[in-house]
């Protein structure tokens, strides 16, 4: 929106009653607390879905009294204001944040909206895990008839399940048909005697793909002959595979339309799944393995096609790497977070196509949902490759499997010990990726003892070293030896007389951990300086505390 949009709009929201509930006034004169501000974006977004409304809005520099215009000083820094984005929508469900932050310079003060996407249907917006919505002038938990409202919206539309009302048999393909047969046999091995005496749209019915003999949106999109994607439309029934070089640059690319039975097998057949060679612990003999394991790459292509949002009108994407695949479709993550798919290990509740997601299971294209998630973990922990990494940012699901080894050593760790859960493999996975950890998985990992390291630099910890025969693997990371400074410093003190502090942090930078960031390691020496000066009174600084000068105490006192 330009600035001439965003000014009307602004005097439109301005001239509403102030029981509205899905726009919010602040003044926020120069601050305001990150947690309130994660409990209105839940609310908002939550209200806004309830009243029909887009997006809801939270307005800094307004009183909300009588809304006049008085101005804030709320995070100026334009970069930090944007960093908010990432901030909020890492404790959303599905990791959903501000569509955009706009500031206004007005006449009388600088004015903030902040654009809340309304709640996804069928999902209340949660932040920190606990939904908020709107009593009044008041932010509270949202309440369970509200709650149970947004979660009804799914029993309202299963999109998947409509009837294409001018489509007939004609419009499917007698080869995807055919397949969908052999297919519907090895899941139904007790059925097999009589599955051949079915005429097709008996099969169909029995199959769960057409409803009464009438062919549904589910049968265009895994049955349908390519022509026949208009039935759909405007929903987009297309799969992209795109190979990409080192670089980043497009190398290859096919599109595949309807039937997707078939179009799987024929973006699998594009994947250059090579063979990958690492040597393992104790063994000078190479293990040699499919670059990825087959179930994961169906699993996770059967997965964007089972829960993509069709009515957003984009198409699944397959981007292929030379060490990894991306897997991407449309739309939020029902389940909210992978953690607790893993944890719960049972079929979700809610479905976005329910019906298209029980036909494929029926036709053997996908586990029940939450066991195949889980698998395809646990074959990557079998193999000492990372685990599938999810992001469900911008209202899609984009999963990333890796290739390769990225750490050996710490690969070993997680593939070795028995006593590690799923969960917790999938949180030192983080660290292995260096990937941020949250303020709870990081206090969970230490209260277990199996991490150390300062944030946002963490590695596993002596014991969980030690249980796993990675002994090495701590010592590496740990890497540090204070006394050893100690004497780093004491032995330069003696040779040169003194030592600036440029000339201390070249002496000690590389014995510090590697691990450290310039920060920690400029913290570290300070710490180093401060307990040899006045702890241990071994060194003194002659200079100022600018232009530090350290020498020995005993050097002063015999020149003295």
């Amino acid at each position: 929106m330009n600035m001439s949009e965003l000014k009307n709009l602004l005097d439109q929201f301005r001239k509403l009653p102030a029981e509205t509930e899905w726009i919010e006034f602040k003044e926020a004169k120069t601050t305001f607390d990150f947690e309130k501000l994660g409990q209105y974006f839940s609310a908002l977004s939550n209200e806004a879905n309830l009243k029909g409304k887009d997006f809801g809005w939270l307005i800094f520099g307004v009183r909300d009294r009588d809304k006049s215009i008085v101005g804030t000083d709320f995070c100026r820094d334009r970069k930090k204001l944007d960093n908010l984005k990432g901030e909020i929508s890492g404790h959303t469900t599905s990791r959903i944040g501000f569509v955009e932050i706009y500031e206004l310079d007005l006449p009388d003060g600088r004015v903030l909206m902040f654009q809340i996407p309304k709640a996804v249907r069928g999902i209340p917006t949660e932040w920190k895990g606990h939904c908020y919505g709107r009593d009044g002038d008041n932010t509270v938990p949202l309440s369970s008839e509200k709650r149970e409202r947004i979660r009804n919206q799914f029993v309202e539309i299963d999109w998947s399940a409509a009837i294409c009302l001018d489509a007939t048999l004609e419009d499917l393909d007698p080869s995807a048909i055919s397949r969908a047969r052999e297919n519907f046999k090895l899941k139904f091995p007790d059925k097999v005697p009589e599955v051949d005496s079915w005429s097709d749209i008996v099969f169909l019915n029995k199959a769960k793909v057409a409803i009464k003999g009438q062919i549904t949106r589910t049968a265009i999109i895994l049955l349908g002959r390519e022509e026949s994607e208009h039935f759909v439309s405007p929903a987009d029934i297309k799969i992209r595979w795109v190979l990409k070089d080192s670089e980043g640059n497009e190398k290859d690319w096919k599109v595949e339309s309807c039937p997707f039975l078939l179009a799987v097998d024929r973006i699998y057949a594009r994947i250059r799944n090579l063979r990958y060679r690492y040597i393992k612990e104790d063994t000078l003999f190479p293990d040699e393995v499919d670059r990825y394991e087959p179930f994961v790459i169906r699993e996770a292509l059967n997965n964007c096609i089972a829960h993509q949002d069709y009515e957003l009108g984009g198409r699944i994407n397959v981007v292929e790497g030379e060490d990894y695949l991306i897997f991407t479709n449309l739309g939020s993550f029902i389940p909210g977070s992978v953690e607790r798919v893993i944890k719960d290990d049972a079929p979700e509740e809610k479905y976005r196509n329910k019906f298209l997601a029980t036909a494929m299971l029926n036709l053997n294209m996908v586990d029940t949902i939450g066991s195949g998630i889980k698998k395809m973990f646990n074959f990557q922990r079998a193999r000492f490759f990372p685990l599938p990494e999810y992001d469900f940012s911008n209202n899609r699901v984009k999963v990333t499997v890796i290739g390769k080894v990225l750490d050996m050593d710490f690969a070993s760790v997680l593939a070795r010990d028995e006593n590690l859960t799923l969960e917790e493999i999938m949180m030192l996975d983080k660290v292995q990726k260096k990937k941020p950890l949250t303020k709870i998985e990081a206090t969970y990992l230490r209260k277990k003892g199996l991490i150390e390291g300062i944030k946002p630099n963490y590695f596993i910890s002596a014991k969980l070293a030690q249980r796993t025969g990675q002994k090495a693997v701590y010592t590496r990371a740990k890497a540090f030896d204070k006394e050893k400074c100690f004497d780093y410093i004491i032995t330069f003190l003696s040779q040169h007389g003194f030592a600036t502090r440029k000339d201390i942090n070249e002496l000690l930078w590389d014995v510090l951990p590697n691990w450290m960031s310039d920060t920690q390691k400029k913290t570290r020496i300070n710490h180093i300086l401060t307990e040899m000066s006045s702890k241990l009174n071994k060194i003194r600084n002659v200079g100022s505390r600018v232009q530090s000068r350290w020498v020995l105490v005993k050097s002063e006192s015999s020149n003295g």
